[in-house]
């Protein structure tokens, strides 16, 4: 027969664990998997980095907006060249559209892993489709329209949607007359090219996805 003490302890650990079962269950339920992207429908990025192309880097700097963190727009700016060199062209105005189709296909389905900066990471690769205006050597400025198509990834720095992020953003630039005939002559017609970015994501309620919903006064 069991002593006095022995039940003791039974009841003790047995009570230790009914309370802690719920405590546990209740601090995995209050995981936020979004990581801070739904507390605000419009993302507003705002970041600054370089442009390495095939003849030299260019200082860069860029603004992005994207509704529910799965579209928007961009515009970046590049000036150079940096350390030397010609960086032809040596200024370049983008303009486009991004998408990134895994946020809330992921967030909605529940595929998210909880570990939030590989969620972050994976959510935020884009496909991004954009119009430039390139400044040859002896040229004027955007006096040679092109077309860019390229891949984007983003890094956070910290485990939340709103904060510091490494950006990498790179493809294929084509200019105007490579597009009209098919052919090419030199860098200025088609290049590589790869942007590391320094940014800040700041998320803001904008009530844009409620605002038909929204009672007139």
């Amino acid at each position: 027969m069991p002593s006095v003490c022995d039940r003791a302890l039974l009841v003790s650990v047995l009570g230790a664990s009914l309370a802690l079962a719920p405590r546990d269950a209740r601090a995995q339920e209050t995981v936020d998997p979004s990581y801070g992207r739904i507390e605000g429908d419009l993302a507003l990025v705002v970041g600054a980095g370089t442009t390495v192309v095939p003849s030299g880097p260019r200082a860069e700097g860029e603004l992005r907006l994207r509704y529910l963190e799965t579209a928007g727009v961009f515009a970046a700016y590049e000036d150079g060249p940096l350390f030397g060199g010609s960086a032809e062209p040596q200024r370049v105005l983008v303009s486009g559209l991004e998408v990134r189709p895994l946020f809330l296909y992921r967030w909605l389905q529940g595929h998210e892993t909880r570990r939030a900066w590989l969620d972050l990471t994976l959510d935020s690769l884009g496909f991004e489709i954009a119009a430039t205006w390139s400044q040859p050597a002896g040229g004027s400025f955007a006096s040679q329209p092109g077309l860019q198509a390229g891949l984007g990834l983003e890094v956070p720095i910290l485990p939340q949607a709103s904060g510091p992020w490494i950006g990498l953003h790179g493809g294929l630039r084509w200019s105007d007359a490579s597009l009209a005939s098919g052919t090419t002559s030199g860098a200025d017609d088609r290049s590589v090219f790869l942007a590391i970015t320094l940014s800040w994501h700041q998320l803001v309620a904008t009530h844009l996805v409620d605002v038909g919903d929204r009672a007139p006064r």
